[in-house]
């Protein structure tokens, strides 16, 4: 079989500025080589800041603020990507190669409506005219299941959940039929049952259109079902590459075999409901005409863990929008200690702020570029602590050091960090203000497995020293099982299951709750196929 892409001896580099020290070129990509012929998919794997987002761009003759390919070849179909200017590239990029973005908020232009961005590459390269481009946009659109397919592209980026914002970004890059893409974590801001649905769609269009395919994740359940090989990573140097099933059932490398089987322990569960520190009582809210919430009501015990799971659109964040009064509720009341709270951020007390704290989904978008790591974690030490000048920075290097990040990093700006490094500053900044409710969206779903594990340790760990309760937003059921003391299930806006842990998750189940916990990937190569047979045979069934 033809080898499309061919990546030898790739090396690149990066330079630092260690504090007190002159600057140097560190490598961030040591040495790595391999093929990918069309119509296969290779998955790289490994912690965050091992390399793996680099080697894909990489693959599209793109290196990132502050790094530079220093050796090696990218070779596309014979061609020689790195020694193309920059005519050459943007002839290739969006034609031949393509992109999917870890984060689909940052991909799009929030001024532009999704379907006029979508198509607009396929247009700009010749590939389609206006009129088709929009025909296999809604054809895609359907494909990925997003809702009104011939109609959503008419919505803007802010109208529309980050799960179906993700797809759409998805639909952008296959929308011209490339040879090459690369999948940056395209399903991470996913539910279980909506991942699943866009896993089948990319194998579907690879497997048709034999494009070839470089799938960049932490999960390795996810990458059993797409990927055709693996390559495992660490600190930009290859640990182990094979097959996938090769790789998920008999690693050689002891590092590949801690992500095969690194498991989280099960959370203890619920058991005084008594004292309540938060409560959402009969709530509903909307966006304009829209109601996305309908009489919600729950409720989360000081020093425990309230999971709200449920499917991309069915108001996960906007119920943590209430809580923080980023969204005055249309009807209802939250309640913190037994007291409503006001409804309008801005009519909250100093220490309300402070009190409940949250922690993005996208933490592209929550941080200011133009800050370093220092300033963000250090704006609400100053803001409720008044903390000044070396207490400060004393405090952000102790809270750089609990989410295991290098106190160095606090001279850096996001940009200059990896998406996982990026969600733990977002965790360090909530931590700063020493709150008692976390409203955490999604905080490891950055995280490659390891890593992720031992930011949940922290988050128990400090819950048991200080009290602290989490309203946990997630699609991850095994951080579910392993944080949860309550769960709350969320499907349309509504709530459909509620109770302690151990309820919620042990049978009967309502229909919603059996179809999110059958969609859980399983760690093994066939599961996406077989789940996708048993769904057809219960609709043929119907």
């Amino acid at each position: 079989m033809a080898e499309l892409l061919e990546i030898r001896n790739l090396r690149i580099e990066a330079t630092i500025w260690p504090p007190g020290e002159a600057a140097r070129d560190v490598p961030i990509v040591d040495d790595i080589s391999f093929t990918l012929a069309r119509g296969k998919v290779i998955g790289l794997i490994g912690e965050s800041g091992a390399g793996k987002s680099t080697i894909g761009l990489a693959a599209l003759g793109y290196g990132r603020g502050g790094v530079r390919i220093t050796g090696g070849e990218v070779r596309l179909d014979g061609q020689d990507i790195l020694s193309l200017g920059r005519g050459g590239l943007r002839s290739v990029r969006g034609a031949r190669v393509a992109y999917v973005a870890q984060s689909a908020a940052a991909a799009f232009n929030p001024a532009h409506r999704i379907g006029d961005q979508v198509i607009e590459a396929a247009i700009r390269h010749g590939i389609l005219d206006r009129a088709a481009a929009r025909r296999r946009a809604a054809h895609l659109f359907e494909v990925l299941g997003l809702p009104d397919p011939e109609r959503f592209g008419a919505r803007y980026p802010h109208q529309v959940s980050g799960g179906q914002l993700q797809r759409a970004m998805t639909a952008m890059a296959l929308l011209p039929g490339p040879e090459l893409v690369v999948f940056d974590e395209p399903t991470t801001a996913l539910d279980v049952t909506t991942q699943i649905d866009v896993l089948a769609a990319i194998k579907a269009a690879i497997a048709e259109t034999g494009t070839a395919a470089i799938y960049v994740t932490h999960d390795l359940a996810v990458v059993a079902q797409v990927a055709d090989d693996i390559m495992v990573l660490r600190q930009g140097r290859m640990v182990e590459h094979g097959p996938a099933e090769k790789i998920i059932t008999d690693p050689e490398a002891a590092y590949t075999r801690r992500l095969v089987t690194v498991r989280t322990a099960e959370g203890a569960e619920a058991e005084d409901q008594s004292d309540r520190l938060l409560d959402i009582d009969g709530v509903t809210a909307r966006y304009g005409e829209l109601t996305v919430l309908s009489d919600v009501t729950m409720h989360l015990p000081r020093g425990q863990t309230l999971a709200v799971v449920g499917e991309s659109g069915s108001g996960k964040s906007t119920l943590a929008r209430v809580v923080t009064g980023l969204l005055p509720p249309a009807g209802g009341r939250v309640f913190y200690r037994g007291r409503p709270l006001p409804p309008a951020l801005r009519h909250r007390t100093r220490d309300d702020l402070r009190a409940i704290q949250m922690i993005s989904q996208m933490a592209d978008t929550a941080m200011n570029p133009r800050h370093t790591v220092a300033q963000i974690i250090g704006r609400p030490l100053r803001f409720y602590f008044g903390l000044r000048s070396r207490r400060r920075r004393d405090r952000v290097a102790e809270l750089l050091h609990q989410i295991e990040l290098d106190p160095s990093l606090a001279h850096r700006y996001p940009a200059e960090l990896s998406g996982g490094q990026k969600q733990r500053v977002a965790i360090a900044r909530a931590l700063a203000a020493e709150p008692e409710i976390i409203l955490c969206d999604e905080p490891t779903s950055a995280l490659d497995p390891l890593v992720a594990d031992g930011i949940l340790k922290l988050l128990l760990r400090l819950q048991a020293e200080t009290g602290t309760s989490y309203l946990f937003i997630t699609h991850d059921i095994a951080i579910v099982r392993a944080i949860a003391d309550s769960v709350a299930v969320l499907h349309r806006g509504r709530v459909v299951r509620f109770g302690p842990k151990r309820e919620v998750l042990a049978p009967p189940f309502d229909d919603y709750t059996d179809l999110l916990l059958e969609s859980v990937p399983e760690l093994r190569t066939g599961w996406l196929e077989s789940v996708l047979r048993t769904r057809r045979m219960g609709s043929a069934g119907h």
